[in-house]
């Protein structure tokens, strides 16, 4: 049963290990700027899954902030990753040890946690490590590639590399919502309230994890209301 669900983790994880390893080029070049060596780099992008507290840590590094402050920094920009812990945690069995939920949350990022949620039933714990096993190598491979490319690809390319992150949310989501139409208002109303969010200048004091947090609570909380799962029996 084990094997199954990691071998299927890793067919269902490729497109995202995919889909890191060109969107992470950008990080490896923000890294270079940053005067990171490919180790250090490929280290980061290993440990911390999240463009945008990488990309934070950057900016960071080159002002010689202490660690202290780069600790609260990420804390706060990766607070949305807290919300998908508990929600995955409902998923999973309630007798599940606690190394299995420690593994769980370290690979825990938004396409990650997409496919996971997105399970029938309860989640094996090894399905979600079959699609970390090419999701992480990907997006730290990508990091790799891109700061040893620094100079060599016009940045043209590069920049259009971007575009693959919203292509990934739509291959994950997309598949979901065909099978329960309830999901499609939700997807978009999110999309719409989130461009809205970055596009007024009213909401500019709100830092981008601060905002991904607020609209995931209002729209998370208003879908229940509106439209509510009925719970399980037994």
């Amino acid at each position: 049963m084990h094997q199954q669900s990691y071998i299927r983790g890793i067919r269902e994880g490729i497109p995202v290990g995919l889909g890191y390893f060109v969107v992470s080029f950008t990080i490896g070049i923000a890294a270079r700027k940053a005067s990171l060596t490919p180790l250090q780099a490929t280290i980061m992008s290993f440990t911390n899954n999240t463009s945008a507290g990488q990309f934070a840590s950057f900016a960071l590094i080159a002002s010689g902030a202490p660690y202290v402050e780069m600790a609260i920094s990420q804390a706060v920009i990766n607070l949305r990753y807290c919300l998908m812990s508990c929600a995955l945690s409902q998923k999973v069995d309630g007798n599940l040890p606690f190394y299995h939920r420690l593994f769980l949350a370290f690979g825990i990022t938004d396409e990650i946690f997409g496919l996971s949620i997105g399970q029938k039933g309860k989640l094996d714990p090894w399905y979600t490590y079959g699609v970390m096993s090419v999701a992480v190598p990907g997006w730290s491979l990508g990091t790799l590639a891109g700061i040893l490319s620094t100079g060599v690809l016009p940045r043209t390319f590069l920049n259009a590399m971007n575009i693959a992150l919203y292509g990934m949310f739509i291959a994950i989501f997309m598949p979901a919502a065909r099978e329960d139409k309830k999901l499609l208002p939700v997807i978009f109303i999110s999309m719409a309230l989130s461009a809205l969010v970055q596009m007024l200048p009213a909401f500019d004091f709100i830092s981008s994890g601060m905002k991904i947090i607020i609209l995931t609570l209002v729209i998370s909380m208003g879908a229940a209301l509106i439209m509510p799962v009925p719970e399980e029996k037994g």
